[in-house]
């Protein structure tokens, strides 16, 4: 008998963690009944949810158990859940207060509770009445927030845009210290196993792979096949600068699968940017008959530079992300063909030529030549760094998790 299991939100910002959480229960499950874990999944989910906690992702499995035992995988899930409740209310006081929320089905969930929360907000209110008609079975107490991802996470299906993330988790003795995770090796990474990616940022000489949070997490490595990002956890527990782990295991998910996004669009640029607080940057284009509002953060870095040399009349076409004020946060933007220029008066004497007045055309104040008024003109592809037709994207260490880096391709052309 085929089971999905989904858990999210057991984790606190200062503590906890939801892949650790979910460890410990597939461990639980294999130690007391006969089963085969099929798969883990990492889900990630819409980027703009009020209560997500670091990057925001749901775990899942899809676990072969006899068809005898499911009562007893349900209450082994039971008690790990009784447990789990009473660990977190251990936790530090916070405003978002915890909602773990474990999901088992014996059927195929709703594939839209998937899509409904990796593009928007989903009301849990709703996942629940929907779910007692569906056979879900939930597990949860007051606060019931992780129902959204719980959900979302046993009707993932994977497609051609899947990764693979393997996590390794630290042994409780060195939780507190810092992590030791070699910058030399990590930069290795690439190089060695080149069908992992997003290991550093080379723009700012920064790991990507080991988190900055007080959590149960060393590192996690991402690629394309599970059997890499193996190889280059095997190869990485080898080196000398870098901690030994307590475990590990391989996950697929839908990061870099751009699932959070529903299309690409174009639009004409209608004024000149604004720029923001902080050296944000916003323009307003017209697209699909209506004007939208574009904003590019100043951590987009080449985004945010293109945006800010838009004029209107340019082609655009852009990736982005409906906030919930209605804003396009973009994650991807391209120029496809840009009004002219202006660029100066005409030269004389090795200066600029001057009015003489309305309808009098240009003076050279040096040796008094006169020239009809005009401007020289240039194209935006000699001025500026980035030609027309080039996509441009932020650097690896301000992506989303669920954006799909130039890299690897546009999602569907690989």
């Amino acid at each position: 008998m085929r089971c999905r299991l989904g858990l999210d939100d057991t984790d606190h910002a200062d503590e906890g963690c939801t892949t650790s959480s979910f460890d410990e229960l597939l461990s639980e499950i294999q130690g007391e009944m006969d089963c085969e874990v099929l798969e883990r999944r990492l889900v990630r989910l819409w980027p703009f949810a009020e209560r997500r906690t670091r990057g925001n992702g749901a775990l899942g499995a899809i676990i072969d158990i006899p068809d005898k035992d499911e009562v007893l995988l349900q209450k082994i899930c039971n008690d790990w859940f009784d447990r789990l409740l009473t660990r977190v209310a251990g936790y530090p006081p916070s405003k978002i207060p915890v909602a773990p929320c474990l999901a088992i089905s014996f059927d195929k969930a709703p594939e839209h509770w998937y899509w409904d929360a990796v593009r928007g907000y989903v009301d849990p209110e709703n996942i629940l009445r929907e779910a007692a008609n569906t056979g879900v079975i939930l597990l949860l107490k007051n606060e019931i927030s992780g129902v959204v991802g719980a959900c979302a996470a046993i009707s993932w299906e994977s497609n051609p845009n899947s990764s693979w993330e393997l996590i390794a988790w630290r042994n409780e003795t060195s939780l507190g210290s810092e992590r030791r995770v070699s910058s030399t090796s990590v930069s290795q990474l690439g190089y060695l196993f080149p069908g992992t990616f997003l290991n550093r940022d080379p723009t700012k000489d920064k790991g990507l792979i080991a988190p900055r949070t007080p959590c149960p997490v060393l590192y996690g490595i991402r690629g394309s096949s599970s059997s890499e990002v193996e190889k280059a956890h095997t190869w990485l527990q080898s080196e000398e600068g870098v901690e030994s782990c307590k475990s590990y295991a391989i996950h697929r998910s839908n990061q870099i699968s751009d699932d959070h996004i529903e299309s690409t669009k174009s639009g004409s640029v209608i004024c000149k940017p604004k720029e923001t607080k902080g050296g944000h940057a916003c323009v307003s284009v017209f697209s699909g008959g209506k004007p939208l509002n574009l904003v590019a953060f100043q951590e987009g870095g080449p985004v945010n530079r293109l945006l800010r040399t838009l004029e209107p009349g340019d082609k655009i076409t852009w990736v982005g992300l409906h906030s919930p004020d209605g804003s396009i946060h973009l994650e991807r933007l391209r120029m496809d063909s840009a009004t002219p220029r202006i660029f100066s008066r005409p030269i004389c004497c090795k200066k600029t030529m001057r009015s003489s007045g309305r309808n009098q055309g240009l003076r050279c104040l040096s040796c008094g030549r006169k020239e009809r008024k005009t401007w020289y003109s240039i194209h935006f592809d000699d001025i500026h760094e980035y030609p027309s037709g080039k996509w441009l994207e932020p650097t690896p260490s301000n992506r989303r998790h669920l954006s799909r880096p130039l890299s690897q391709g546009l999602p569907g052309t690989n």
